[in-house]
């Protein structure tokens, strides 16, 4: 007869999984409890719950696998061998919870959590080794997970909550983002050693509507700001390659193959020259973004703030 009630009881075969999960899970480790100490009654005294409620919450579960996970001896309770299957797998259940719980509290611990931080491929290779060093002469311990990719990207992992903070340009500007200005940088243009512009030292950008450009990709920020400070000089660059990285353009120029409006390089790149373009204005923004609205952990908090106070005094002079 109870073997019949339990079956009545029992979710149908095409039940979905998720409900199956939501009725087992809060019971999981109260029967791991039970099964642990074979006693209902110092389980509940372990688990500082009711021996009635425990002994509601065991026979409710049963009911809702359809199957009997304990055999009753008085007091005292033994496992089935069903019972002994549906351990195994409790325990690995509750050690992955375990895990997943220690690693949060690990991540969000104020001296030693962890900050996901986004930032262009063109900041790399000195501004943010710079900042991080500044930072961890005052938080030595923080941890750091890195993501190099171009703006738009960043901003799809910061929205997807793979990243809590971001170096990106142009500053971007949408109801779920908080962003805020900190420095720019001044455009240059790049041309070959060779070519007839490389005696110059400054420019106008409209003496260079004739010229050939590489850029980077349609997609990427500074693609954005080419296009638009091309357009404000009064031509639309004729561009022969794209690419995903500044330095690979510095290298196309360098071989002849077009120029280039880059922000300043880490390291002076030899075969090109870099000329100071006086109109219109060509800079890039740079800024801090991060989701609004999203509770920020004590790291979070600490290398935001660190951040912000480094507003126009960013970006290595």
């Amino acid at each position: 007869m109870e073997h019949q009630q339990r079956s009545a009881g029992r979710l149908s075969p095409d039940s979905d999984t998720e409900d199956m999960t939501m009725l087992l899970a809060p019971r999981l480790a109260y029967f791991a409890g039970v099964a642990r100490t074979e006693h209902v009654t110092r389980a509940a005294q372990e688990l500082n719950v009711p021996q009635s409620t425990l002994s509601r919450a065991m026979a409710r579960l049963e009911q809702d696998l359809g199957v009997d996970l304990f055999t009753r001896h008085g007091r005292t309770v033994s496992l089935t061998p069903a019972g002994r299957t549906f351990l195994t797998s409790v325990d690995r259940a509750l050690a992955e919870v375990r895990r997943a719980a220690d690693e949060v509290r690990a991540d969000a611990d104020p001296t030693t959590g962890k900050v996901a931080f986004g930032f262009l491929h063109t900041m790399g290779a000195e501004t943010v080794p710079g900042l991080l060093q500044a930072f961890r002469a005052d938080h030595p311990r923080i941890r750091f997970s890195l993501v190099q990719n171009y703006g738009e990207a960043m901003i799809e992992k910061l929205r997807a909550g793979e990243l809590d903070l971001c170096l990106t340009s142009p500053v971007p500007d949408a109801p779920d983002l908080a962003a805020r200005r900190l420095d720019e940088q001044r455009l240059r243009l790049v041309v070959p050693a060779d070519h007839p512009l490389a005696t110059r030292k400054r420019i106008r950008l409209a003496e260079a509507a004739d010229e050939t450009f590489v850029t980077l990709e349609p997609g990427y920020g500074l693609r954005r700001i080419t296009d638009d400070v091309c357009k404000e000089a009064g031509f639309k660059p004729r561009v022969a390659f794209e690419g995903e990285e500044a330095e690979t353009l510095r290298g196309l120029v360098a071989a002849g193959l077009g120029v280039a409006l880059l922000p300043p390089p880490a390291f002076p790149r030899p075969g090109v020259v870099e000329l100071t373009v006086t109109a219109p204005r060509a800079v890039r923004e740079i800024g801090v973004a991060w989701l609004e609205g999203h509770p920020d952990t004590p790291p979070v908090a600490a290398f935001k703030q660190f951040l912000l106070s480094r507003r126009g005094n960013l970006l290595p002079t």
